[in-house]
């Protein structure tokens, strides 16, 4: 009896587990959908917001700067590349919707070469140097630097050049309406900036959606059975 009891426990814990995981598939099912359908309300009004700053730089600055015609439409490296991976610890499906890719946006990959080359290691090097030899810290008694300040030194650096180098490439990428150009314009590069990472986020999120729909599918198909 006891036995028998053990069994219909287990049987019914079984079952039960079962049916909380169906729920919790549905439960990110519907939560995927609401988050894309956002973050689709919200790439449309950033593309509308850059648009309409691109309208105000032309008429502020005349149609002939403002064209496509400026540009020399010869090769040039990308400053801006899109990167496709499977996610991590997802075991092969037969099944292609079942299939989880990740979208990775890699923004001006140029500032990620400059902070590798040598002369960047170098400039951290030389201001490492300059801090530990500093007076305040000869007057401390010491004339070493902790390795928490050298990594902080180092981030903050690092952070501060690749920001420099992203202002460089977008000025670059500028540079073929002239010199001066309108705020206005600079607003408008940023605006399609931020579609282009919010289109990314899509693309991620379709595919969270999609992979969690053949799951709740596959469910209903196999309870029907």
């Amino acid at each position: 009896m006891e036995e028998e009891q053990n069994r219909s426990e287990s049987s019914e814990n079984g079952v039960r587990k079962e049916e909380q995981e169906k729920e919790e598939k549905l439960l990110r099912l519907l939560d995927s959908t609401d988050d894309y359908l956002t973050l689709c309300d919200s790439l449309s009004s950033t593309l509308r917001q850059g648009w309409f700053e691109l309208a105000s730089a032309r008429h502020s600055m005349g149609s002939s700067r403002v064209t496509s015609t400026l540009f020399d439409h010869k090769l040039h490296p990308a400053a801006t590349t899109l990167r496709v991976a499977r996610v991590h610890d997802e075991s092969p499906s037969t099944d292609p919707m079942l299939e989880q890719p990740h979208f990775k946006l890699l923004k001006w990959a140029s500032s990620h070469d400059e902070m590798s080359s040598p002369s960047a290691k170098q400039m951290v090097g030389d201001e490492l140097d300059r801090k530990s030899n500093s007076p305040q810290l000869r007057r401390r008694g010491t004339t070493q630097v902790s390795e928490a300040d050298k990594e902080q030194l180092a981030s903050n650096m690092s952070s501060l050049s690749v920001d420099d180098q992203v202002e460089k490439e977008r000025s670059k990428s500028l540079s073929v309406f002239g010199t001066l150009v309108s705020p206005k314009l600079r607003s408008a590069q940023v605006s399609f900036e931020t579609a282009l990472e919010t289109l990314v986020k899509v693309a991620n999120m379709r595919s969270l959606l999609l992979s969690t729909y053949a799951e709740v599918k596959n469910d209903v198909n196999s309870t029907k059975e």
